[in-house]
């Protein structure tokens, strides 16, 4: 189901800039879930442009940490290397860094699915 083009070693990689969307209010600092969003993202650049026409990929598990804080003003990158394929299933290394600091890593999973109308 998954397309010979996907293969471990694809990276994917998106960028953000922490502000008053993206933070946890009471400590204005980058918040855990648009952390995670980031990484999903960078998941999605990684494999969605290599996918079938008729298909599009979703994710059904993240397993990361939030290691250190980041600021207002600061320029986050998440980055997703493929490790592993089977079947429809794709397992991806995930990381977002402030500048050279690590703020978060870890595992995220996402599925190829039909794009097509369920009738």
């Amino acid at each position: 189901m998954v397309s010979k083009r996907i293969v471990p070693g694809i990276k994917g990689r998106r960028e953000t800039i922490v502000c008053e969307h993206n933070v946890a209010p009471h400590v204005d600092k980058f918040s855990t879930p648009a952390m995670i969003m980031l990484m999903e993202q960078a998941a999605m650049e990684a494999v969605n442009h290599l996918l079938e026409p008729n298909q599009t990929s979703v994710g059904y598990e993240v397993n990361v940490r939030h290691m250190a804080p980041a600021s207002l003003g600061a320029r986050i990158v998440a980055q997703a290397e493929l490790t592993e394929t089977e079947r429809n299933r794709l397992t991806f290394n995930v990381a977002a860094y402030d500048g050279e600091t690590k703020i978060g890593e870890g595992t995220h999973r996402r599925a190829v699915i039909s794009s097509e109308p369920v009738k």
